[in-house]
């Protein structure tokens, strides 16, 4: 019998069965759903050019109204909804290079795991010889 005995840490099971966890992998409701959807419909650069189209529809407008109809065209209407689609673009490609990262993470994380499971087996080989060794010097 070897003095130590190795105890795995009960989260190492579970997690090992979780696998990584990714922005895809987020449960959602009716309202989380509806948001994802218009997330990724207004989340693009096409809808960056609808949207930079229709503010510029107004400009003439603005133009005629004067310099303030101008500083406020550029700012409520232009900048605003052109502005918007775009950071979501930057957003989800950050959260993809982010889930990456993740995963990756994980995945090191897990062969750490398998080295030290390994570390552990070598110990207790060692272990065994050592008892048997220790036995025999005794008899």
């Amino acid at each position: 019998m070897t003095e130590f005995r190795h105890i795995p840490h009960p989260h190492v099971a579970a997690r090992q069965q979780a696998g990584p966890v990714t922005t895809a992998a987020e449960r959602t409701g009716l309202n989380g759903k509806i948001g994802l959807r218009i997330t990724a419909i207004v989340g693009t650069m096409i809808c960056a050019y609808v949207f930079a189209g229709l503010a510029l529809y107004a400009l003439p407008t603005a133009v005629k109204a004067g310099p303030s109809a101008l500083v406020l065209w550029t700012s409520s209407e232009f900048l605003q909804l052109v502005l918007l689609p775009v950071i979501i673009v930057g957003q989800n490609i950050q959260a993809r290079a982010s889930d990456k990262r993740a995963e990756q993470t994980y995945l090191d994380a897990e062969a750490v795991l398998h080295e030290a499971q390994q570390i552990q087996a070598h110990l207790q080989a060692q272990d065994d010889v050592l008892t048997n060794l220790k036995g025999k010097t005794r008899s």
